[in-house]
């Protein structure tokens, strides 16, 4: 069957697992001290142009949204985001688990308004009874969102400013970063994360490593004792170097570029087939493709393609989701097209 439902379907880049084949047999350190977490950690920072920058790897993105709010916020304080945000939408409670509320604003497609934010953290400053409100501590947006679209320079420049003016944190989820940086005519870069986030993630689970995601403080802002906070958390691996042997094999000779540029040169392939039979839902410049399908032609292509069913749009169609990868190959493009076309003979 063909799989285009996400991107972290398959297991990890062959360089990856031919590296923790080499490595194997090392006894190493745990708990992320080992020499491959360092050597990735200065690699990451040299491509964020961010020396200064504290890297730390972990798990997964759920347990790094969860571990970066709850740690970075008072007891008092929520996370603004998005309502079609992550957090918000697709982390079973994670982050209310923490006692930190999401405070959802509109989205427009998938992305937060600068204006609106601004309004909204205006207003709650202006508001006489703010003292039995839950406080905006943190804005999280995520680049791609979950729509696939992407901010642009000046966009996070503006969040970043309105966030430094009412003194909140900016955090950044790059599950799917690498994408969204090698998406033609973007002008985000890691170095310009570094310069407007306070803190922000570099995804491995989605990019070619088997698990794991790097996460930035930019800004001599990390949480002090983290890996004691991270424990506490469930989320401190002792073999680290599961995580450090991938992020290191990827940000050697630009293999995380690499592989997200091609993953893109698919999406690319796969957009031009999807035009011939579906009505797009939005305009995505990213990995992730939403079309309109009807529901009986749904019911028969979930029998030979694996998608995932984002929502229902009306009363005959759904708004479904096909997903590149660094793994894609044209091989199953082509097949895919030739099963959209049997089935809309």
């Amino acid at each position: 069957m063909l799989a285009f439902e996400c991107d972290y379907n398959q297991g990890c880049h062959e360089r990856v697992l031919q590296r923790f084949m080499e490595t194997n047999l090392e006894k190493l350190p745990g708990y992320g001290e080992d020499k491959y977490c360092m050597s990735a950690k200065e690699k990451i920072k040299a491509a964020c142009e961010c020396p200064e920058a504290e890297v730390y790897l972990l798990t997964g993105g759920t347990q790094t949204n969860q571990i970066v709010i709850d740690t970075m916020l008072a007891d008092y304080e929520g996370v603004i985001a998005a309502d079609t945000g992550h957090v918000n939408v697709h982390e079973a409670g994670a982050i209310e688990k923490t006692g930190h509320k999401v405070l959802s604003l509109p989205e427009h497609d998938g992305k937060l308004d600068a204006k609106e934010l601004a309004e909204y953290l205006a207003e709650f400053a202006a508001d006489g009874d703010k003292e039995h409100m839950v406080f905006p501590g943190m804005v999280y947006i995520s680049h791609p969102t979950e729509y696939g679209t992407l901010y642009t320079k000046q966009e996070l420049a503006q969040i970043a400013e309105v966030c430094a003016q009412y003194e909140i944190k900016l955090f950044l989820d790059g599950a799917r970063l690498g994408y969204g940086l090698c998406t033609p005519g973007t002008d985000v870069t890691l170095p310009v994360l570094a310069e407007y986030c306070d803190v922000f993630y570099i995804g491995g689970t989605k990019v070619g490593a088997l698990c794991g995601e790097a996460l930035v403080f930019p800004k001599h802002n990390m949480p002090k004792h983290f890996t004691a906070q991270v424990k506490q958390h469930g989320a401190l691996l002792a073999k680290g170097r599961l995580v450090g042997i991938s992020f290191d094999t990827l940000f050697t000779d630009n293999l995380y570029f690499e592989v997200s540029r091609h993953a893109m040169e698919m999406a690319e392939k796969l957009k031009g087939i999807l035009t011939k039979y579906f009505e797009f839902y939005l305009d995505s410049p990213t990995n992730q493709q939403f079309v309109l399908v009807e529901n009986e032609f749904l019911k028969k292509l979930q029998e030979q393609v694996r998608v995932s069913v984002n929502r229902r749009y009306d009363e005959k169609r759904m708004v479904v989701r096909f997903t590149t990868s660094w793994g894609t190959t044209a091989e199953e493009l082509e097949e895919l097209d030739k099963v959209l076309e049997a089935l809309s003979r």
